[in-house]
């Protein structure tokens, strides 16, 4: 199978193997989040269009940068024709060799919580509150920096971790990425929405014609499963998600 010039470059940047290069950023910008990151480039950016049984109910907003020190994931989500609507944004932070350096999640309406997950030695460590008349509250986890974040409603971490896996198993051969059919990989994901750590294996399935936007046209699949059921995602050749479909919870994932 051929992709594009562009997947072969999100794969070498998204590549692990510079092991040495992102211990190194992840000692020196533990710190100093907020330094210069000159030579930012956008790698993805949109919306999705969250539908359930076949009606709208949310939109989110995303852009994935690459900047000196690693990856910076924006994303917001807000709920459409909702009387109480709800908004919420995240910026999830990565050193260079994928690890998280920091994981930003706060609520804009109808409340004002937020959340912080940073790295505390070698694992991590949340902090959260419900809003101005709470307490701040935290907990420890016993999971790795290189754990996976995939939160509530941002549904572009699943991009990332997609990218991570196609990274792994993917090689490079003239030029060209070929990408092995039914090979998996197994991760260890945290969802700081709901406190809870869970495992997931990502499997590529090769190329499917489905239909998107009333067109039939071909895309790269992929499944993520967890202990809760399975994700599908359908990917272009410019390595972008296109479309996700939740199993057994009738919830669908376009991109606009």
């Amino acid at each position: 199978m051929k992709w594009s010039s562009r997947l072969i470059a999100i794969v070498s940047i998204l590549s692990v193997a510079c092991s040495l290069t992102a211990s190194a950023s992840k000692d020196k910008d533990k710190d100093k989040p907020k330094e210069k990151e000159s030579g930012k480039q956008v790698i993805d950016s949109g919306s999705f269009g969250v539908f359930m049984s076949g009606h709208r109910v949310g939109t989110e907003k995303f852009s994935i940068e690459q900047t000196n020190f690693g990856s910076v994931i924006h994303s917001e989500f807000k709920t459409e024709n909702d009387p109480n609507t709800a908004q919420q944004q995240s910026t999830l932070e990565l050193t260079a060799g994928g690890d998280i350096r920091r994981y930003e999640w706060h609520e804009i309406s109808p409340g004002q919580g937020q959340s912080v997950i940073i790295p505390n030695n070698e694992f991590l460590n949340q902090k959260w509150s419900s809003g101005p008349g709470d307490k701040d509250h935290e907990q420890p986890y016993l999971l790795p920096h290189s754990t996976s974040i995939l939160d509530d409603y941002f549904f572009i971490h699943r991009e990332v971790l997609v990218w991570r896996f196609l990274a792994m198993t993917c090689k490079q051969d003239k030029g060209q990425v070929q990408c092995p059919i039914k090979q998996r990989a197994q991760f260890g994901t945290l969802d700081p929405r709901q406190h809870a750590s869970s495992p997931l294996a990502a499997e590529y399935l090769g190329r499917e014609k489905i239909l998107y936007k009333g067109n039939q046209q071909e895309f790269n699949k992929v499944e993520l499963k967890t202990e809760n059921g399975s994700w599908f995602l359908w990917l272009d050749d410019g390595f972008k998600v296109m479309r996700i479909f939740i199993e057994g919870d009738n919830t669908e994932v376009v991109r606009d």
